[in-house]
């Protein structure tokens, strides 16, 4: 009676066979391991072994077997073997991936260059692939959905398309097959305990012999590869604001800017977990989005549902890492705000996209618990299995599961994120459709996806020079070349870059050589010399600042647009803000990182806190962020550029005024920018002829109005290419190099007070190496030479802007004496009598018009006062050295007029330059530059009047010579 009782409860779940039914102990114990789960189906499973299943070829991977335990059962009569439900789409699905993945042929035409003798000499695309999966050391392979529309008319493509979650374990044993067929040894040696290849065992046995056929099987399972598959270039990238639930499980790609990513972490794919009560060990137990258990122990006699120990040992991890995007900015309808979107990211694509950057994603939409929602306080409705009346053996009995009637349509605790297989970099510009630009060779394609990654500063220019010509098509290769070859490319890419704003080529210049960069350096001692180039353009109103920014941020696939009074220190810097899902405090970028190793555009950066400037100012020289919040010390790198715009104070700018009172700046932040662009709206009618010419046009006639030489494909790919050049300078670029420095501090050694905008430091000896170097590369040249030199200084001389002073009125200060002479000599005459009543009409008339000309002022430019002045010191003080005497007022004047007799015309062009002169002489004498000797304290009263026509002139005691 036992024996019939034990019998009914065990049917349910395992059948009981006699040992005489002709099946092999391990036949029977996989078919009980089939019928022992009683988790609802899922997708189909590549961990499920097939009939067609090589799982078996592994002796390890049995289970820990009943013990000799069916002998005693009987068995049940309404037990019968069911036989295994066959995809038979899924299975043929499978058949053509693998036909298109054998015999697909890469077009001579789309090659780069010829493969390399490392590979198989083979023209079939997937084979030479699956050959650099071992070359390499790699695990997925990467298939061109384009390749996939051009196989059967398309219809594999649409299928692997609307089910692409049901077809994935299929495709994942196809490709099994071929690698198993054309790489059996690296197959072996990275074993697949959920390999489904039907030829797994027979090519490698026929292969390789002995120990070889095995190869050498690792014994810790969780570094092993789980082979896998992306796709890409697929026709149509969608946004994440259109996504909804009926594309769940389809193939798609979708574009957004990653805004947080989370650590790699391992995460647990095919577990094996050994049972508490009779270690049995159940192999590779799938896991799907959460941590699954076995249902029952495969052991009859056991029969065990909750005590399992997971065998770390024998379980296989891959990396996983959760990716945040965004919207980008040019798909945000108006009023609205930006919505996100969870990525997980599994395998060798973990850590392809780094926060800032846009990015396409291809994968599936797939449905997950929010936990953020779960966490909320109250009670959650969860359906629970009821365990308290269940018997001792736990295998029957009981309610079942319960709660379910509360688990309603209304629990909102699910969400949707993307389960993706590829991250390609998005290089369209904002409007645009998304470009993945996906091309190169089979066997160097993950230089391919790599072609937008920044260059290491410590790799050679040559291995750089390489990868990126790799990631290239054998046309584009051509193109470079013509280009690198032409004459002046310099100023023809300054002449495609912006081509929609009008003119400003000496801005232009300095974004080409932002966009090129010096080359960054790393001294014995460990301290970073950045290469990245700072730029402030400052300017009056509608002299199209903002559309720098705007199209210097459109053109880089890493720029970062932020304005300065929107803009806090913590967003231009760093934030540190609290995990929603672990509760723990996490650093979040600001603008100056995610713009790492791009540029970070400020625009109205003077109306930017005199607190958020200040913390700006490590990342624009350090090129560092460094952080003690809440725990958290970090240094973070921000490797940036910084384009800034900047009104004049008061609106517009006032030449008379210094650089630093007009933009009201402090001195540390100005002296970090390597160059400054004054852009000044003047009124010229040619130049505003042709500005009203050019903007009707564009308005008229939009793209058509502006043909540049070069695209802005052609002019990325240019920019990519000389980015990888690291030139070094000449002996005679340095020499001129230190020349260059010394005339810009002679020109500063007024102490700041002169005629420059800002102070010249060592910065601007180093904004000059910058120049320099980024100019070599604009030309792809390896060696600096000194007409590089030259153009960097030409340039920063154009950005320190000469501070225009007042026009210098030279005789302004005597008005007032001649007037007051006119008086004096008037008085005198009432007490001299009638000589002097008699002189007082023509003394009236000299007076009068003495004031009259002191009424009209000269002036003179003070470029025209300060040359006149410095001619007339230099002279003055080389006399006193000489002779300890001054000069006379004659034999100056005499001297000055002969030094410059060539600039005159005429003869009355030199007599109103000699009356300059007398002018400036005392205006000197009135700043105290020059000192007068007169020779009264020599003659008699009667003499005095001829003595005082014969004047010294000395240096002053308080004339600053060095000044001058």
């Amino acid at each position: 009676m036992s024996s019939l009782v034990d019998a009914v409860l065990t049917s349910d779940n395992l059948p009981a066979h006699n040992s005489s039914d002709g099946a092999t102990p391990k036949s029977r114990q996989d078919r009980s391991r089939r019928r022992s789960s009683a988790r609802p189906m899922g997708p189909p499973s590549e961990s499920a072994a097939g009939p067609l299943s090589d799982a078996d070829g592994f002796a390890d991977d049995e289970v820990v077997g009943v013990r000799g335990n069916l002998k005693n059962k009987s068995r049940n009569p309404m037990d019968r073997d069911v036989p295994r439900v066959v995809d038979a789409v899924g299975e043929t699905v499978r058949r053509n991936f693998v036909d298109f993945l054998a015999t697909y042929i890469e077009e001579p035409s789309s090659s780069g260059a010829p493969v390399s003798s490392g590979m198989s000499s083979s023209d079939k695309y997937y084979i030479n692939q699956i050959h650099g999966l071992r070359a390499y050391n790699l695990s997925t392979l990467y298939v061109d959905y384009q390749h996939l529309l051009s196989f059967q008319n398309g219809n594999l493509a649409e299928a692997i398309v609307a089910g692409y979650y049901r077809f994935l374990p299929f495709l994942t044993r196809g490709l099994h097959d071929l690698i198993a067929k054309h790489e059996p040894r690296y197959f072996k040696e990275h074993r697949q305990p959920t390999g489904s290849s039907t030829q797994t065992s027979s090519t490698a046995s026929n292969v390789a012999t002995g120990s070889d056929s095995q190869g050498d099987k690792t014994t810790n399972q969780q570094t092993d590869k789980l082979f896998t598959l992306a796709f890409y270039n697929l026709p149509l990238v969608s946004r994440i604001r259109h996504l909804r639930t009926t594309a769940i499980g389809q193939l798609l790609s979708i574009s957004g800017t990653v805004t947080r990513t989370s650590e790699v972490r391992p995460e647990l794919s095919l577990a094996t977990f050994t049972c508490e009560a009779c270690r049995t060990a159940v192999l590779d137990v799938e896991q799907t989005f959460r941590y699954t258990e076995p249902t029952q122990c495969p052991n009859l006699t056991c029969g065990n549902r909750q005590g399992w120990r997971l065998d770390i040992r024998h379980s296989t991890f891959v990396d996983w890492q959760k990716v945040r995007i965004q919207e980008n900015s040019s798909e945000i309808p108006t009023g609205s705000m930006p919505r996100t979107m969870d990525v997980i990211l599994r395998g060798e694509i973990v850590d392809r996209a780094k926060a800032g950057e846009k990015c396409v994603f291809t994968g599936a939409l797939i449905v997950v618990p929010d936990v953020s929602q779960l966490g909320l306080p109250g009670v959650r409705p969860e359906a629970t299995r009821d365990n308290r009346n269940a018997p001792r053996g736990g295998d029957a009995g009981g309610a079942g599961v319960t709660g379910l009637k509360s688990l309603g349509v209304r629990d909102l605790t699910y969400r949707l994120a993307f389960l993706a297989c590829m991250v390609t970099p998005d290089t369209s510009t904002p409007g645009s459709a998304a470009a993945q630009q996906l091309s190169g060779q089979s066997n160097n394609l993950l230089a391919s996806l790599n072609q937008t990654a920044p260059p290491d500063p410590h790799d050679a220019g040559d291995h750089a020079q390489e990868a990126f010509l790799a990631s290239l098509t054998q046309s584009e290769i051509d193109e470079l070349k013509r280009m690198v070859h032409s004459d002046h490319i310099y100023s023809r890419l300054v002449n495609s870059l912006a081509p929609m704003v009008y003119g400003h080529e000496i801005v232009k210049k300095g974004l080409l050589l932002q966009l090129m960069g010096g080359v960054s350096k790393v001294t014995p001692e460990g301290m970073q010399l950045r290469g990245d180039l700072n730029i402030c353009i400052v300017g009056d109103p509608s002299t199209s600042k903002s559309q720098f920014l705007k199209y210097i941020c459109s053109f880089l696939p890493r720029a970062v647009y932020t304005s300065g009074k929107a803009s806090s220190a913590a967003g231009l810097t760093a934030a540190v803000v609290k995990d929603e899902e672990t509760g723990e405090f996490t650093i979040e970028a600001g603008a100056l990182m995610l713009a790492d190793n791009g540029i970070c555009a400020i625009d109205e950066f003077d109306k930017m806190d005199i607190a958020d400037q200040v913390a700006i100012h490590e990342a624009m020289e350090q090129q560092t962020i460094s952080i003690a919040k809440a725990g958290i010390q970090a240094t973070l790198n921000a490797r940036t550029s910084i384009l800034a715009a900047a009104n004049p104070v008061g609106g517009r700018y006032n030449r008379k005024a210094t650089l630093r009172t007009n933009i009201n700046m402090s001195a540390p932040i100005m002296s970090r920018f390597d160059l400054f662009f004054v852009i000044l709206d003047e009124c010229n009618e040619a130049v505003d002829r042709h500005l009203a010419e050019h903007i009707v046009s564009i308005h008229a006639l939009r793209d058509e109005a502006v043909k540049p030489e070069f695209s802005t494909e052609q002019l990325q790919r240019y920019i990519r290419f000389a980015r990888t050049f690291k030139p070094e300078f000449t002996p005679e670029a340095k020499a001129l190099l230190v020349e260059k420095y010394k005339e810009l501090r002679a020109d500063d050694a007024q102490g700041g007070i002169g005629r420059n905008s800002y102070r010249i430091t060592v910065r601007q000896l180093e904004s000059m190496i910058r120049l320099s170097e980024a100019i070599a590369k604009a030309n792809c040249v390896e060696d600096v030479s000194p007409a590089f030199v030259r153009e960097a200084y030409n340039l920063l001389r154009q950005s320190i802007i000469s501070v225009e002073k007042d026009d210098v009125e030279v005789d302004s200060e005597d008005e007032d004496e001649q007037v007051g002479e006119v008086r004096r000599r008037r008085r005198g005459g009432d007490d001299d009598g009638d000589a002097a009543m008699g002189g007082t009409p023509e003394a009236d008339d000299e007076g009068h018009s003495r004031a009259a000309t002191a009424g009209t002022k000269t002036k003179i430019t003070h470029d025209q006062y300060k040359a006149i002045l410095n001619q007339l010191v230099r002279r003055v003080n080389e006399d006193e050295l000489r002779d300890g005497d001054g000069v006379e007022q004659q034999e100056l004047l005499m001297w000055y007029m002969e030094r410059n007799e060539a600039q005159f015309a005429d003869e009355e062009e030199g007599e109103r330059e000699l009356e300059l002169v007398r002018k400036v002489l005392k205006r000197l004498v009135k700043e105290n530059v020059l000192m007068q000797i007169r020779g009264e304290g020599l003659a008699d009263a009667e003499g005095g009047e001829m003595e005082t026509e014969r004047v010294l002139y000395v240096l002053h005691p308080n004339c600053a010579l060095e000044e001058m």
